[in-house]
Parts: structure tokens; sequence; C-alpha cells
């Protein structure tokens, strides 16, 4: 049931507009009408109260906050204190002659301005000229300028004298969101009150409080989710459960909320999330496919896995703290569940390439392409060579050795010449072949299987080639020695302004390198990539860099897979960098 006093509001608010009823959204209607009513603030709102209490008020003041925290609800509400002729404990009454007129905005002696779109010398001027005559129908004249951090600086100059020195009848109250383009001589001269950001449970207690007043249904989780989404702004909370309630008559519930606001939801970026993580690109591309085509906004998309990435990384860096810094809408159980899957380094990638694409829907024609090419990227950190995609790989592999498991190639096969009846349990430490790690085993840059190796990691590993070993027949000898960690990085870096983009291209994603003897072999997929790659300028320019960072003379040759002995056909950089990051320091004794 509604008070006799809100009756009388909506009585005085059908007259107001000619007898019809009009709509109002809900952060009008509901909007603060005194200090009791403002959410979230009450250092604010006591401090003002004690002030009019005691009727020891400033001539300007001075309302900083984010947007939605109640900044111009506030200045409203002071200045009707000021000019109440029935002060309710520092509250306006909203009866007396004063108040009505002040919140119907037909006091000529209060002005809000708009320093927006008032922002030049000119506005300011004429605002100062009629500042000095005395109020008409009040007992003080109110000038509320709203984003006062638009006003230019000869305006801010215009301005200065008068707030420094104003008519008794006279109070200023400014409003900004970015308190950083006030001047500070304007700072100085007013008393500032900083506006805190709302918290989910404040929020959440409003949107409940406006939905009972509606007759709106509503589950508690889709409050939880509209509070979230609100950001810490009450008033973006308010307007998204008005658009909601607008689209559907029935429970609001949080998938409600999701397709009224073009969202993926809570599951399906958690499914795509698993699928980046799997490194499945054809299932993050199906799933995003089955949400462009559902007509969810592509925009909202890429700013829902961006929060939730943002999440994980301050849950996986932070993890006590970080409880109480979640503010994208997925819950704590899909962040619990998703926690493990990825480090720390694969996180801040994510945030990274995220925000990129975001940031270039603003100058894209066809942001499906970019958000398509985003999720091929996120699914696939080799295309990338930066150092913020090798340090999320680089962080990835580490996390695995920790646990007790190196990388394992899916398709690495023993090489053919091995005996495949090689007992399981030989002793590693003497082979029979003149493969250090034994026959039948996997190429040690791939996968270590031989003895136990050292915890020390400052102690280096020495593996140790027999001299007269027979090999197997049909191979030849080829002493297999890792890269430096970073070798082809660095030299790929170098490359850069040496050779076309086309042949740097295929330099980073068709060719991996190992170093046999003193030749670094370049093995490629295809004719076509070799011919690429294997020209005398190529070859000239890789093999004068190599010479610069492994200090000694290599060979430089391109050959096909399975050309030669050694490294396997379905080698890859992962596996390259894996051993390398390890056991950078090995060495190699003929």
């Amino acid at each position: 049931m509604r008070s006799c006093h809100e009756l009388v509001d909506f009585v005085e608010d059908i007259v107001a507009s000619g007898g019809h009823w009009v709509y109002q959204a809900f952060y009008r209607k509901y909007r603060p009408r005194t200090f009791e009513d403002v959410v979230g603030q009450n250092a604010v709102t006591q401090t003002l109260k004690n002030q009019l209490q005691t009727d020891k008020m400033s001539h300007a003041y001075l309302f900083t906050g984010t947007r939605g925290t109640g900044k111009t609800s506030c200045a409203k509400i002071l200045a009707k204190a000021l000019n109440c002729t029935d002060l309710q404990n520092g509250n306006p009454c909203n009866h007396c002659h004063a108040c009505l007129s002040i919140e119907s905005a037909s006091c000529m002696d209060v002005l809000e301005i708009d320093a927006a779109s008032n922002n030049g010398v000119d506005n300011v001027r004429s605002l100062r000229d009629d500042a000095i005559y005395t109020p008409a129908s009040v007992k003080r004249r109110v000038y509320i300028i709203d984003e006062v951090h638009m006003l230019s600086l000869s305006a801010f100059n215009a301005l200065l004298k008068i707030i420094e020195e104003p008519p008794e009848h006279l109070v200023f109250i400014l409003a900004t969101t970015e308190l950083h383009k006030i001047p500070a001589t304007i700072l100085s001269r007013c008393q500032r009150f900083s506006f805190r950001r709302l918290m989910e449970e404040d929020i959440g207690e409003r949107i409940n409080y406006v939905a009972y007043q509606e007759n709106i249904e509503i589950t508690p989780e889709a409050i939880r989710l509209l509070s979230r989404l609100a950001d810490g702004a009450l008033r973006d909370g308010l307007s998204l459960l008005d658009q909601c309630a607008s689209a559907s008559s029935d429970v609001l519930t949080p998938e409600t909320v999701y397709g009224c606001l073009g969202l993926a939801g809570d599951e399906k970026t958690a499914d795509i999330f698993t699928a980046i993580a799997k490194r499945d690109t054809a299932k993050a591309l199906a799933i995003f496919t089955e949400l462009f085509t559902g007509g969810k906004d592509i925009s909202a998309m890429i700013s829902e896995l961006c929060a939730l990435a943002r999440d994980l990384l301050v849950l996986k860096t932070a993890p006590k703290t970080g409880m109480n810094m979640v503010g994208g809408t997925s819950s704590m159980e899909t962040l619990q569940s998703l926690m493990g899957q990825w480090t720390a380094g694969e996180l801040f990638r994510l945030v990274s390439v995220l925000q990129t694409t975001a940031s270039g829907f603003s100058r894209s024609n066809n942001r499906r392409l970019d958000a398509e090419l985003c999720m091929i990227e996120l699914c696939t950190p080799s295309l990338q060579m930066d150092a913020v995609a090798l340090n999320a790989r680089l962080t990835h592999l580490e996390e695995m050795i920790a646990l007790g498991t190196l990388p394992q190639s899916g398709t690495q096969t023993a090489p053919q010449s091995a005996p495949q009846s090689a007992p399981q349990s030989a002793p590693q430490s003497a082979p029979q072949s003149g493969n250090p790690m034994g026959e039948g085993e996997s190429s040690p840059i791939l996968a270590y299987e031989g003895p136990p190796l050292p915890d020390d990691d400052d102690v280096p590993y020495v593996f140790v080639e027999e001299e007269g070993a027979n090999p197997p027949q049909g191979e030849q000898i080829q002493s297999e020695q890792a890269l430096p960690v970073g070798f082809w990085v660095d030299l790929l870096a170098r490359i850069d302004k040496q050779l076309p983009a086309s042949m740097l291209s295929f330099l980073q994603s068709q060719v991996q390198p190992c170093l046999r003897n003193n030749a670094l072999i370049l093995q490629v997929e295809n004719e076509f990539v070799k011919k690429m790659v294997g020209g005398a300028q190529c070859l000239q320019v890789i093999g004068k860099l190599s010479k610069i960072l492994l200090e000694r003379t290599v060979n430089v040759q391109v050959v096909m897979k399975g050309e030669t002995v050694g490294i396997g056909d379905n080698d890859s950089m992962d596996s390259l960098l894996a051993f390398g990051a390890k056991h950078s320091d090995i060495v190699h004794i003929k």
C-alpha cells in the first residue's frame, strides 16, 4: 500500500503533466527525495545533515565519484534542504512551497546547469552576472553544475572569483566524475565529498525494493546478476531492471536477463573458456557462431570473456583477497571450476588479446571476423611469437613440469629402425646405439624418458655419447643439440627488418628449427615453403645472425620433414621450448 504522501505526490505528478499519466523510468521514479533514501553514502549524507542542523553550511561543495552513485540526487536534496521551511532532522520536508517548487524544477532561484553543453566562458559570465541578485522566492540561490570538469580553462577562471567570494545568499554545488580535471584553484575553495562505488549488496537490496513496488517477480539469482552488471552504479542497475521487466512479463531469471541484454551468459562463456584451454579451435568457433546467430552482441560477448579472464587472473594471483574483487557475471562456482585450467601467464595473455580486440571494434568494418580471429588466436598461442605469447606458453609448461607431467607429442613415434622389442626396463645409463637416450625412445627434445633429472636446477645434466657405439644400420650418426632458449625468437626479431614480411611469416609459422652438429636445420612441410625460405638471401641472413647469436659459424639447411634422422617428424616449437626451458644448460660431450 502506498502512503498518503506518495499518493499526494502521484496526484501532483498527474496534475503537472496536464492530467495525463506519463511513464517514468525507474531511476527517475525512485530517485531519492531525502538523505535517508540515498543508498550506500552514509558518510556523505550524515555530514551534510549535521551541517544543516547546526547551520554551518559552506558556500561551495564539490561532489566526486563514479556514475550512478548519487551525486546529482544529493545535490538536489541539499538544495531543497537549504531552502526548506520545515527541516526534519536535516532532511527536507518535501511538502513546503520551496521543496515542491525545487523538485518540480519550477523554482527560478535553483538552477541545474549541464557543463557539457554550457562550457564556454560566456556561459559562466552570464551565470556570474545573474548570481549577484538576491533570490525571489526562496532563502538561497543555488547553482548545481553537473559534469563541471567539462568547463574550459577560461570558464574556470571566470568562475573562480565568484566561488572565492560569493554573496551570502549564494551556494554552488559542483558534481564531476573526473576529479583530476578540476583545477587546484577550484578544489581549494570547495568542500569535497567523495561518493564511493556501491556494493553489490546495496544495489541488490534497492533492486529488490523497486521490483516489489512495481509487482515484478524476480529470482534472487537474477537480482545478484543485475547487481554485478550494474558495476557499482545504482542508476545502471535500475535501468537494467526496467529494461528486463519491459521485455518479459514472466518471472525474471538469469536466463531472461541474458536474453534481454544480449549476453552470452555464465554457462556459454565458461564453455568457450574450456575450449580455449583445450586448444579446441573448432569448438570455440562453433559456440561463438551459435551465439552470434542467436542474436548475441559481439562486443558484449568479448566483454564477458574479458571480464571472466580478469576475474580468473585476480583469483589466480590473489587467492584470498581476490574473492572480494570479482566483478564479472560469472558465479564463484564457475570461476573455481576454471581455475585449474589456466596459469597466470596464460590469463594475462587472454586479457591482453581480448582488450586489443575490443578496442579495435570502433575502427572495424567486420566485427565478426575480428572476433573469430580473436578466438583462433586464443586457441593457438603458437601463432604469435611476441613476448606475451611465449610467456603464456612457458608458464603453462612450467606448471606441467611442477606437477610432474612433461608434455608429450600426441603423434610422436619411435624411429622406424629402432628395435620394436626393446625391453622397457633396459638400463638407461648404457645405451646400445648412437642415440644418447637409448633405442626405441623418443627424442629428448620432445619428451625425456631417461634417468631421473636432478632436482637442483643449478646442476647441469650431461648427456654422454659413447665413442665407438655402432648405430643401427640405415641411420646416420647426428649429434642433436638443444637450441638455446629464446634463440629462434631473438633471431626472428632481428630478421624483421632484413627480409620481406611474407618470408618472415613463413619462418614464424611454417618452419621448425633444430641444431645438429654445426648445422641449423630448418624443417618445412612442403616444397613451396622450402622454396620460399631456401633462397640464397634468406639463408645468408639467417646464417649471419645465427653466427652472432651462437658465437660460432653454422651451416643453414632447409629440408623436408623426414629427410634427416634425429628429431621426429611431428616436432614443434612447443616441444622445443618445453625441453629448453627446463634444461637450457645441456652439454654434449663427444
